[in-house]
């Protein structure tokens, strides 16, 4: 996405590549420039106008659980169509690790149950590392890609919340404060729905997480897309 804020280029020589019957549809959380030059690479590209998914109360045998449908994410409404298709008839919580990590309930009747949001964990160890004051001489890091880049096996291991060093305290909190949250999130979820559900990862910060996670999980990190496709062919048949 930082890319395509730059320049366009890239995405017109995809599009003037892809052959004139293609469909676009796009979930899109970077906001209203890049909305733009996709629409304009579109054009330039002679194809037609490309479809934008937005957050809707009911799509694909999934129902937005949220109070006002639009505020919940697009990306995460159209992952949690995904889910739903990829593993039908389960009860489902999908868990996103980005820069913010997102858990939604799904249950297996598609009925979203709502969810919850908090940072990621580089974002945590970003946030702390310019907040604090000191932290970054003694964590030896002036960022989170380079602290967790001088990690080591032992902070993933099952006795070092207790940490002897700053660097190694700072990762072994904000990793596993995601995970028992991911923890907690599947015990609530199953005194709400009568059985515990499955736990579907997904997202780029997820590699440093799922170690530390007790449960069984699976990974899936092509969920928007798959909700896409399901998004698509829905509307070709219709």
């Amino acid at each position: 996405m930082e890319s395509l804020r730059r320049s366009s280029k890239p995405l017109l020589q995809v599009l003037r590549r892809s052959g004139a019957r293609v469909r676009i549809y796009v979930c899109n959380v970077a906001g209203p420039i890049v909305e733009r030059r996709i629409r304009a690479a579109a054009a330039a590209a002679a194809l037609p106008a490309p479809r934008f998914i937005r957050t809707a109360a009911s799509a694909a045998g999934v129902t937005n659980g949220y109070l006002e449908v639009w505020r919940l994410g697009v990306d995460r409404w159209v992952a949690l169509i995904g889910a739903h298709h990829q593993h039908s008839a389960r009860d489902l919580c999908v868990v996103s690790i980005g820069s913010a990590m997102t858990i939604g309930l799904l249950a297996a009747d598609g009925r979203h149950q709502g969810g919850s949001i908090t940072p990621g964990p580089y974002l945590m160890l970003e946030t702390l590392l310019q907040s604090t004051a000191g932290i970054r001489r003694r964590a030896g890091a002036t960022s989170a890609a380079a602290l967790t880049r001088r990690s080591s096996k032992t902070v993933l291991a099952p006795d070092s919340l207790f940490a002897r060093d700053t660097r190694s305290a700072l990762l072994s909190g904000c990793l596993r404060a995601c995970a028992e949250l991911i923890e907690r999130s599947l015990i609530e979820g199953r005194e709400r729905l009568g059985a515990r559900p499955d736990l579907i990862v997904t997202g780029g910060g997820a590699d440093c997480i799922v170690p530390l996670l007790r449960s069984p999980y699976q990974r899936d990190d092509n969920l928007v897309l798959h909700g896409l496709a399901v998004l698509a062919n829905n509307s070709a048949s219709s």
